[in-house]
């Protein structure tokens, strides 16, 4: 079996290039990834402290943070999971591996929306499981529907869910995962359920597809909602009937996670107040880019119900979006995601933007953004 090949992470390469400018002495906006600007809540940095000064550490899985995680999905959804279904993991990104790794086999079908985050795919295909993209666009609010995963002929083995999704924000609602179940419930069809922007909602809650789906995997992180992203700490909760095997490959494949991270996160649980305040935050620069958007020009955008990303249409402006997030961070110094990255097919049409940055960066961005899209859209109207 030959080694497959893989897309690369262009906003990685945008990222490079970004971090370049500023070493050369230019003011740069990193709107490029999905990374909040915050630190880890402070309590979690004392506790972090503490250890550090009087706890050697070592390979560690933490019993109070699973038995803290399952308490938050009782209160939070009202569903109850026995701490021994979860496992801790270096990341989401991990979470991810060990999920695919713990349902699926090599040369199974695992179907996913298009657009999707990256990884998605690019991991299947590193594992041999075979990615069944589906187009999803305005008309499905760029997610998966219940009709679709019906139709697919074969049944696929998997699908992957993602409420609120990346990089467009939207999120199913709790009629629509229920549909979404039921037919993977009648057809066969496991479910990966990606959760990872639980807690980041402006329209609507997300609720979790175990309410709909008890054997369903599901994927969470300390990176976002929490803000600990460089702790590098995620989870997986799965059926118990896969607890030994999921066990198995994260011993083998990563070891525990890092048990520093591990003492932090049950602290950060306790900040919901610090939280909420950086929602509250993620909310003011949400607003402030829908009341830009039309000044730029960007009429077409994804309903961004979660998560901290406005997907926007640019094809009145280009079909290449690589070049065109690339010749924005040079002319303005703003970092942005080309919507290749997140679908191989339409997204030359689109860029990301992650509004996870501080207010008065996300201020600065716009006012620099603003009059280069109305240069941009002026020069093509001379054009055509």
């Amino acid at each position: 079996m030959p080694i497959p090949e893989i897309d690369p992470f262009h906003a990685i390469s945008i990222s490079a290039l970004a971090h370049q400018l500023e070493q050369d002495g230019r003011s740069v906006i990193h709107l490029e990834f999905g990374q909040p600007s915050t630190p880890a809540p402070r309590a979690a940095l004392a506790r972090a402290h503490h250890v550090l000064d009087t706890d050697p550490m070592g390979y560690w899985e933490s019993e109070a943070l699973k038995v803290r995680i399952a308490a938050h999905y009782a209160t939070a959804y009202g569903v109850s999971v026995a701490p021994e279904r979860i496992v801790l993991t270096c990341g989401a990104s991990a979470a991810l591996v060990l999920a695919f790794c713990t349902q699926f086999v090599p040369g199974q079908r695992v179907a996913l929306a298009r657009p999707g985050y990256v990884a998605y795919r690019n991991t299947l295909r590193t594992l041999h499981i075979q990615p069944v993209e589906i187009a999803c666009g305005p008309a499905e609010r760029f997610q998966l529907t219940a009709g679709q995963l019906a139709v697919l002929d074969p049944a696929p083995a998997g699908v992957i869910v993602a409420s609120p999704a990346n990089p467009t924000g939207t999120i199913l609602s709790g009629a629509e995962l229920e549909d979404i179940a039921r037919v993977c419930q009648e057809r066969g069809i496991s479910i990966i359920s990606d959760e990872i922007y639980h807690g980041l909602s402006y329209t609507t809650p997300a609720r979790t597809m175990l309410e709909y789906a008890p054997d369903a995997l599901i994927i969470n992180s300390f990176s976002k909602y929490f803000s600990m992203a460089p702790w590098r700490l995620g989870w997986l909760v799965v059926p118990e009937k896969l607890v030994g095997a999921a066990r198995a490959r994260m011993g083998n494949l990563f070891l525990p996670p890092s048990a520093l991270s591990q003492h932090a996160a049950l602290a950060a649980f306790e900040c919901e107040e610090e939280l909420q305040g950086h929602v509250a935050t993620y909310r003011t620069n949400r607003d402030l880019f829908l009341k830009a958007l039309p000044a730029m020009g960007l009429a077409h955008i994804a309903p961004p119900d979660g998560a901290f990303y406005i997907y926007a249409d640019i094809r009145h402006l280009s079909d290449d979006s690589l070049t065109f997030c690339r010749d924005l961070l040079c002319d303005t110094g703003v970092a942005t995601a080309p919507g290749l990255d997140f679908d191989p097919v339409d997204g030359r049409f689109y860029i990301r933007f992650s509004f996870a940055a501080s207010t008065d960066r996300v201020q600065d961005a716009i006012s620099r953004m603003i009059p280069w899209f109305q240069a941009r859209m002026a020069a093509k109207s001379i054009k055509t």
